[in-house]
């Protein structure tokens, strides 16, 4: 019991700008893997991004009733009446494949960030010896995980708008311009963000707990 109390009063509350600093130096410190984590994330939500930009500028084009663009849209393979059966099929693929690019990239910031608890035993060990509370440890690596999430996520929102419209450029020429609700395709770039940020919160959110409850003297003990 003394040996409980003496911990609790020893524990350190450290403020968030410290967790901060930490999780940004350490997203420095391994720039490699940060960089492909990121790219993983940066992919998978260009391609959400390219889904729905592309469905954006198609629901444009047929909504314009031109019979020249209803052509185009009919030489380029493009169903022109949504509720076919061909339209609605087209439309479930392309949301199966967005949710499984999805969860490659969740995997991949889970397996990232348990690299990452696994490079730092010792750290994490130092840390918690010198009174650092679970849930600054917690904070350490979710504040990682967001910090590669929204970089990766506002990167490949950007990326696969870009993408998205120059191929629809070179497909249907710049009359597309003036028929997409680009209001729309901002609403679909904000959800990406929100999306992206939720995923990378999420595949945190178990190694930063398996990181807090790791004891000091185990960490310490460990070889990396």
């Amino acid at each position: 019991m003394a040996k409980q109390q003496y911990q609790m009063e020893s524990q350190v509350a450290l403020p968030l700008s410290k967790a901060v600093e930490i999780s940004f130096n350490s997203v420095k410190i391994r720039f490699g893997r940060s960089l492909i984590t990121v790219s993983g994330i940066v992919l998978a939500i260009a391609f959400l991004m390219s889904i729905w930009t592309s469905n954006a500028v198609v629901d444009g084009l047929m909504a314009a009733k031109d019979p020249k663009i209803n052509l185009l849209l009919q030489q380029k393979g493009i169903e022109i009446d949504p509720d076919s059966a061909a339209a609605i099929q087209q439309r479930s693929k392309d949301n199966w494949l967005v949710v499984l690019s999805l969860l490659v990239c969740l995997v991949g910031i889970a397996n990232a960030m348990l690299m990452s608890v696994t490079e730092r035993f010792r750290e994490i060990g130092t840390m918690k010896c010198m009174g650092a509370l679970d849930g600054f440890i917690i904070k350490l690596f979710i504040l990682e995980s967001s910090f590669m999430g929204t970089a990766g996520t506002i990167i490949g929102v950007a990326v696969g708008l870009a993408l998205t419209c120059l191929l629809n450029v070179t497909s249907y020429g710049m009359v597309m311009f003036s028929h997409v609700d680009w209001i729309q395709v901002i609403k679909y770039g904000a959800i990406a963000i929100v999306i992206g940020s939720f995923l990378s919160l999420l595949g945190g959110i178990m190694p930063a707990y398996r990181a807090a409850k790791m004891e000091p003297v185990d960490a310490m003990g460990q070889e990396v």
